[in-house]
């Protein structure tokens, strides 16, 4: 490796570049469809309740709420607090100040855990005793989901075109450094070394390459990431956003990263002493 430097130096640095790309390709992915999925939770069901139980009456239905099936959580809504939330909303000149409470209903804002079964959930919820009234936007919630296939889709087909371009470039890259060394694996076959004695080193040094490429592609990232994110949390029109902590998902990133610099390293290699075998 050193005594072929500048070409082992190559090696490492395409395999740092191409690891890198894809893995910040993957974590903006990641992060797209977490950011989708918390907003698609947000999108809660209202199950109001008839108007003739008192306030806590209302709030002994919560365990029955929340024992329907998909139901993640039920938060009581009391009709003051429904009106305070409903001037707070849309009165800007104070027109609804002493609105009567009593127009509005007590109500659970209600999350669910799986948003595909939206309309089953809603149904469960009509047939809980002395829920009068289930509204839930279907149509935003479709939405969401429709947006999250679609970005799944294509997240996936463009991190495996990258794979496979990374996979080529890094292969290619590691033929050169063998390809630097023909003569040498020539002459060592025409005084009697076996396959295997001249195969391992090439096999080790790849694994090596592979190694140092991946440990160094995922510092980069780590840097990368953590500066990213602060540049979205220090952004006033990002505050939207929300970034998954690197500390949370360092530790996959890191063994995708080890598993994809060694593999592609071997196999690069494998392939590569192949041909000048053949003497």
């Amino acid at each position: 490796m050193f005594s072929h430097g500048f070409m082992s130096f190559a090696a490492i640095g395409i395999t740092v570049a191409c690891l890198l790309i894809m893995g910040t390709f993957s974590l903006v992915a990641y992060n797209a469809d977490y950011n989708l999925k918390n907003l698609q939770k947000e999108n809660a069901v209202l199950a109001f309740i008839d108007e003739s139980l008192t306030e806590d009456q209302a709030r002994a239905l919560q365990g029955k709420v929340e024992a329907v099936p998909n139901v993640a959580d039920a938060t009581f809504v009391s009709r003051e607090q429904a009106r305070d939330s409903y001037v707070a909303q849309y009165d800007e000149n104070d027109l609804y100040a002493d609105l009567d409470p009593s127009i509005f209903r007590h109500r659970f804002v209600v999350h669910l855990q799986d948003e595909t079964q939206l309309s089953q959930t809603v149904e469960a919820l009509r047939g809980v005793e002395h829920i009068a009234k289930v509204r839930a936007d279907e149509a935003v919630s479709a939405g969401f989901i429709t947006a999250r296939n679609v970005a799944g889709v294509i997240s996936i087909a463009l991190i495996a075109i990258l794979l496979v371009v990374s996979v080529f470039i890094i292969s290619n890259t590691i033929k050169l450094t063998t390809f630097d060394r023909r003569d040498e694996i020539a002459i060592m076959k025409m005084v009697g070394a076996t396959d295997s004695f001249i195969r391992w080193p090439f096999v080790f040094e790849g694994l090596l390459l592979g190694l140092f490429g991946a440990v160094i592609a995922f510092f980069l990232q780590w840097l990368l990431y953590n500066a990213i994110a602060s540049g979205i949390a220090g952004s006033d029109s990002l505050q939207i956003l929300r970034v998954v902590s690197f500390q949370k998902i360092g530790w996959p990133v890191g063994g995708v990263f080890l598993l994809a610099g060694i593999l592609v390293g071997v196999g690069g290699s494998l392939t590569a002493i192949r041909k000048f075998l053949r003497v």
